[in-house]
């Protein structure tokens, strides 16, 4: 599809968590760089999803697609393809959610929230480091790319974080208080980001471009602003891509 050499795939396991893992067809003859690639709600059975992983290994990128919800996608996903029947993420967007629609998309979010994504993560980027160490290296650390849901936590992993959010821990140690650990990435980008805060945006530390739509209630344009001053104000390098802006370029 992209002039390149089919990539090969598999659906495994990497620290016990279920990934959808795609290759460079030369891999590992020729070298490549590792990318954690995180799905919107539609997950990693999405064809969509792994569609877009492909394409990111046909361009030389060993693609690490984790499972962020154990099993549980956004409602409406599991059945059937999300061009079908779009996630409720995707129907609050486009504003056709009903009251009770929300609740179940409330609840579902509920269900999914930094304390349990961020620990599955880790242990995924721990084990894939471990696992495909030479791709590591020569990428110098690991990339990341995120859709909707999964943009958050390409923010996350790219910022310093509390360790007692960002490494599951309920209570800090009371005798060293709370430390920041991170970044955990070397460079992030992202597109159609969903509740991300200016929190998020301002403990980022790593290169990061957004792909954002104007008037986008779930990563508001104040939200973006504030978080691009804080960028800038702490020098680190950013692309901030509305989709008007990239429509007119076309």
């Amino acid at each position: 599809l992209l002039g390149k050499s089919q990539p090969v795939l598999e659906l495994s396991k990497v620290s016990d968590v279920d990934v959808y893992i795609t290759k460079p067809a030369d891999y590992p003859h020729a070298p490549s760089k590792l990318l954690l690639l995180l799905t919107g709600g539609t997950g990693i059975h999405s064809t969509n999803n792994q569609l877009q992983a492909d394409k990111y290994a046909a361009e030389g990128f060993l693609v690490v697609m984790p499972d962020q919800f154990e099993g549980d996608p956004a409602p409406n996903t599991a059945h059937a393809p999300p061009e079908e029947h779009p996630s409720f993420i995707e129907q609050v967007k486009l504003g056709v959610v009903s009251v009770a629609k929300s609740f179940t998309i409330d609840m579902w979010l509920a269900r999914h929230t930094p304390e349990k994504v961020l620990p599955l993560l880790h242990k995924v980027l721990e084990g894939a480091k471990e696992e495909f160490a030479d791709a590591v290296a020569n990428g110098d650390g690991v990339y990341a790319a995120g859709y909707c849901f999964g943009a958050k936590y390409v923010m996350m992993l790219g910022g310093e974080l509390p360790d007692t959010v960002a490494w599951g821990q309920k209570v800090a140690d009371e005798e060293r208080g709370v430390v920041k650990k991170g970044p955990l990435i070397k460079a992030g980008a992202l597109a159609h980001g969903t509740m991300i805060t200016k929190a998020d945006m301002e403990a980022i530390r790593v290169p990061v471009s957004m792909a954002c739509v104007e008037g986008d209630s779930l990563f508001p344009d104040e939200v973006r602003e504030e978080g691009k001053k804080a960028l800038e104000t702490k020098m680190v390098e950013h692309e901030n891509w509305r989709l008007a802006e990239c429509q007119s370029s076309l």
